[in-house]
C-alpha cells in the first residue's frame, strides 16, 4: 500500500508514512526502492546464522564430560591469570 500510494498516488514518502502511521519515511524509501529492483518484500530477520562467529557450541555426552571439561578450563584460566585468583 505503502509503494502504491507513493507511485500511483504521487505522494511523498513523509505524507504516506504519516497517512499508513509508520514510524519512518526512510521505511517508505526503502520499500519503494525494493519495489524498483524486484526485490522481494519477504521479512528475512531471523533466517541467517552467518553473523555468528566464533567457535561452535561444545556438545557433551553427559553431564560428567561437562564437569570435567568445565574445571580444565577453570585450572587453565588460573594459569593464565594467576593475579585474578587469590584464595
Amino acid at each position: 500500500e505503502a509503494v502504491r500510494l507513493y507511485e500511483e498516488e504521487g505522494m511523498s514518502y513523509q505524507a504516506v508514512a504519516e497517512r499508513l502511521e509508520i514510524r519512518s519515511n526512510t521505511q517508505v524509501k526503502r520499500w519503494v526502492k525494493k519495489y524498483r529492483n524486484g526485490e522481494d518484500f519477504k521479512d528475512k530477520r531471523g533466517e541467517s546464522t552467518a553473523w555468528r562467529k566464533g567457535r561452535p557450541k561444545t556438545k557433551f555426552k553427559s553431564v560428567e564430560e561437562e564437569l570435567a571439561y568445565v574445571k580444565a578450563e577453570r585450572d587453565y584460566l588460573k594459569k593464565r591469570y594467576p593475579n585474578l585468583h587469590k584464595e
